[in-house]
Parts: C-alpha cells; structure tokens; sequence
C-alpha cells in the first residue's frame, strides 16, 4: 500500500488545516494560504492540499493556550503524566500510517524513521515518568529561625514553576522526535505549559496526524482544549506563522531546532517584545572528531569507516553530524584518507529533505570543492534532489585561514584537516566554533595527547565523546544536548532529556507562606513524597508543624 492510498483511508485524519481549541479550522476560499507537501524521492505532490494558519487563527491559539494554562499549571504530576502516556499510546496505534507518510514526506528510509518513532514513545514515557514523579521541581526547603540574632530568619521555600504557553517549531530533519510530539512539546507538557506547534512545511501530514492524535488525547482526559494547538505554516505564510506566534503576549517561551539564521532571527525578535521572553534555540554544528595518532596506527581503516557511516547517515542532515575531522599526518593517516576517500567515491547518492536543502548543500560543495588547496571527492551525481556524499581533505593552514571550511555544511559531507603535529591539533582544538558535540579517538598510548586536548574540548561542546562518532544522542537524564555559540544561543539549557524541562520554568521563592498556600510540594508533610532539600539536608522526613517565623 503506498502512502497515499494509506491516507485516504481515513480522511478524517489529514485534511490539511490547523487545530486550534481543539477544533479543526474552517476551509478557507484564500489561495494565497494554500501550499503542497512534497515527496523528495518521487519528485511528487502528497495529497492533500494544505492550509496555513491565519493571524486570526495564530491568535486564537495562543489566547486558548493562556486560558487553559492555569489549569495545566495546576494539575497533577499524575495527570500531566497521563496525557503523555496517552498521546504516546495513540502514536503507537498509528502503526505503518505514521512511518511510512513520514518517510515518504522526507525521503528518509523507513526504518529510521521507525526508529524515531520508537525514540518519540520512549521521551514521552520518560517524561510522563518524570512528571509524576515530581522531583524535578528542584524543591528546597529553609525553615524560619524566630530567635536568631540580630534579625529572625525568615521561612524560606523555593521550587521551578511553569512559565506559561510555549511555542515550538517543529525541525525538517526530524519529523516525529523534533518535532509536533517531540522532546519540546514532551517536556513543556511534562512542565505545565500548553504547547503551540508551528508545524514545518517539509512534512505538514504527518504534522497535523501527530497533532490530531495529541488533540484526542487532550479530549479524552479532559483537559481544557487549549492545552495543545497545531499551527500549518507553509507557502507564502511559512515564515509570518511562526513570527506571529513569537509576537504574541501570551506566549512566554519559544523552543526551536533549525539553521542558526532562523533560530537567531527569532532570538531577536523575542528580545524586542515589549515583555521579553526566553528562547531557546538548537542550531548548526560542526561536531568535530580529533583522531590522535597511536589510534590512528592501530585502526586507520576502521575509523575510516566509522566516520563514513556517521557524516552519511541520514543523509547527513542531523545536527550531530561530524563536518570536520582532525588528523595528524602519518602513514595511518595516509590509509585513513585513502579508505575515506573510496568509501565516498562508491557511495550513492540518496534524496535530501527538500529541493531548497539540497541546492545549498550541492552550491556548498561546488563551492569549496574549487577552493585552493581542496582536495575533493564526491560520489557520483544522483537523480532529483539526492545529495552526493563527499569528503575534502586540507591542510591546517588552508582550514585556519579559510573561513567557511569551518561552517556547518547541511548533507553528507566532511572536511578532513591534516595538522602536522599534536602541537597544531591543539591549536585546532582551541580554535573550534562552539558546537553540539566533540569527538577523541584514541587509544592507551594517546592518554598524554589526550590529556592536552580534552580541556579546550570541554569548553567548546557541550558534549566530549570517546571513541565514538558524535551522531547518536541518547534521551537520558545525564545527556547535553546544547553548545556554546552558534550551536546553541542558550549554552545553559539542554533539548534532551528531563533537565530540558527547567528551560520552561522559573524558581520562585515563597516567604513567609502559610502551609494552607503553599504548592503540595513545598508542604512540611510533603504530601506527594518527592525528593527535596530541607535546612540542608536532601531528602529528611517530613515535619508534622511549621518551626518558621511569621512577619
């Protein structure tokens, strides 16, 4: 069955507009809102037509966003938890429909975006865990001390509340765990917050059957209908949709994956509201791997091999993937080179995200493919929008003093740099971007070596891998997934994992508070059993009465 015939089986479920309030929005007679999905493997339009959203509907989900906040912010770590669980079930339920018209609207294989779909369902899981268990609030408790001297100390008890709705951006490489149902609408559900999706004009169906599914969800429990909004934003209204949302008062964070024009561009435009709001941006990264060279001796083809796989999976179009590689010349650097070269030279070209991605990505190449001193190989041409893997190799002294070697390049390729000494590799290390991730690939006999990079490593990445490549990011609590500039505008914050739901939160301190007005989870008697800081001490028992001074 082909995607197309699979969607028309229910037609209910695609019929290419917004979700606002809980409702499907009425058909428009304007032209001018109208755009098409298309299929980068076939070269074809996917049915059916879609609709972007109004201003008027930008505003309506936003104001229902506002109206259902208190309510969400209120609820439960149990309830919040249920509606992840629930939304989880029913994507879950969707089956080959959702892989399948995500494949088919990304030219990404079925099997990885199965294995993105199994990613989505474990964050949702994850976070439900995480809302219902409740610690995550930072709780800390200080009891007042009436006879201190000079002046009683007060009682003082902090915990993260919800910031209020978030608008997320969905990304174009990552249909499911980036984006409608993704790792931002996880956590800020997980927080508190309503969410407003602006959906990407790359894969609006599968946008809007995700979204669907999350507005059943919300039914079902019955949760105010503004705890969830889907915004279509493609065609002429592709970028005014989202700065709309960005505008508008009753948004108080934005989450957003994408290049780091984009994300910048809305940095700014948050920061000239009149009431200023954070946004938290994941953007272009060149994730670079320094091979040092006892390991390089011991396996040069290997790691070959191993940098091959991880800068073409996906075509190269994730945010992890390695553009720059650092090597010390040697004969294993030669064979290293040598196997690189010819595993790049046999690739086939596979079909990128969209025609515009695959045009500059195919300009970059043919840009620095004619820069002096660039070697480069680059499989052969493929049909459509496929991108040709490729692979440059350069000396230091080209790299350092040429500046766009050293910027994200969007598809499947990699710039190999030849220092000729460990002493210039540092001076690599220290003179890298900010970035997601930063790989060493070493071995015993490089410990020395090792020790010399690994500091300016820390300082630039958010994340120092080990005999690894830097593709693969693992949803657990321990994982960084943020950078210094310009991977990411909020070095801070992490997009993955349960830490990123603090991005959603502000500390507030209650002083002085009756226990009747206190959140549950600054009670003396720690109603919900969570984990806390008391007077110092993480987690004591509970007090049965209130020791603090009153003013």
């Amino acid at each position: 069955m082909n995607t197309a015939e699979s969607m028309a089986l229910d037609p209910t479920r695609v019929v290419g507009r917004s979700i606002v309030a809980g409702n499907v929005v009425a058909d428009s007679t304007d032209s001018s809102l109208r755009f098409r999905s298309f299929a980068p493997a076939g070269g074809l339009n996917l049915p059916p037509m879609f609709q972007a959203a109004t201003d008027q509907e930008v505003d309506g989900a936003a104001r229902a966003a506002a109206e259902a906040f208190p309510v969400l912010r209120d609820a439960s770590g149990s309830s919040r938890a249920a509606l992840l669980e629930r939304i989880a079930e029913g994507l879950a339920g969707l089956g080959d429909t959702l892989t399948e018209l995500a494949s088919a609207e990304t030219g990404l294989p079925v099997p990885r975006i199965a294995a993105e779909r199994d990613r989505t369902l474990f964050q949702l899981r994850l976070f439900a865990e995480v809302a219902r268990t409740g610690d995550w609030v930072e709780a800390c408790i200080e009891h007042g001390d009436p006879s201190r001297s000079p002046a009683p100390r007060p009682d003082l008890r902090r915990m993260l509340r919800p910031l209020g709705p978030v608008a997320v951006f969905g990304a174009s490489n990552f249909p499911l765990a980036f984006s409608v149902a993704g790792g931002d609408t996880a956590s800020a559900l997980a927080a508190g917050c309503p969410v407003v999706v602006k959906g990407h004009p790359l894969h609006p169906a599968t946008g809007e059957l995700v979204a669907t599914t999350i507005a059943d969800a919300v039914a079902a429990l019955d949760l105010p209908v503004g705890c969830f909004a889907f915004l279509h934003a493609g065609g002429a209204r592709s970028v005014a949709v989202g700065e709309e949302l960005v505008r508008h008062a009753a948004v108080a964070a934005v989450g957003f994956t994408g290049s780091h024009a984009a994300g910048m561009a809305l940095a700014r435009l948050a920061a000239s509201r009149r009431e200023p709001v954070p946004v938290f941006c994941e953007m272009g990264s060149v994730n670079p791997v320094f091979v040092l060279p006892a390991a390089m001796a011991a396996n040069p083809t290997g790691w070959a091999q191993t940098l091959f796989s991880s800068v073409t999976g996906s075509v190269g179009q994730m945010c992890t993937c390695p553009g720059v590689v650092f090597v010390v010349r040697s004969a294993g650097s030669e064979l290293f080179v040598e196997a690189l070269e010819q595993a790049f030279r046999a690739a086939p070209a596979q079909p990128m995200l969209s025609a515009r991605i695959h045009a500059a990505y195919a300009a970059r190449i043919d840009e620095l493919s004619q820069l002096a001193g660039v070697r480069a190989t680059i499989a052969p041409e493929g049909p459509g929008v496929a991108g040709r893997p490729a692979v440059l190799v350069v000396d230091w002294n080209v790299f350092r003093s040429t500046a766009v070697l050293a910027e994200e390049c969007f598809g499947p390729s990699t710039v190999v740099v030849e220092c000729d000494d460990l002493d210039v590799m540092e001076e690599a290390a220290a003179a890298v971007h900010g970035t997601l991730a930063a790989s060493l690939w070493m071995n015993d006999a490089d410990q020395a070596a090792a020790s010399r990079l690994f500091p300016r490593l820390e300082r630039r990445a958010g994340r120092v891998v080990v005999n690894g490549p830097p593709t693969g990011v693992e949803v657990s609590a321990a994982m960084v997934h943020t950078g210094p500039a310009p991977a990411s505008n909020r070095p801070d914050a992490t997009a993955v994992g349960p830490l990123s739901i603090r991005r959603w939160c502000r500390p507030v301190c209650f002083q002085n508070v009756p226990d009747a007005l206190l959140p549950p989870e600054l009670k003396d008697a720690n109603p919900l059993g969570i984990e806390r800081w008391v007077d110092g001490v993480r987690n004591p028992p509970a007090r049965t009465s209130r020791t603090a001074g009153r003013t």
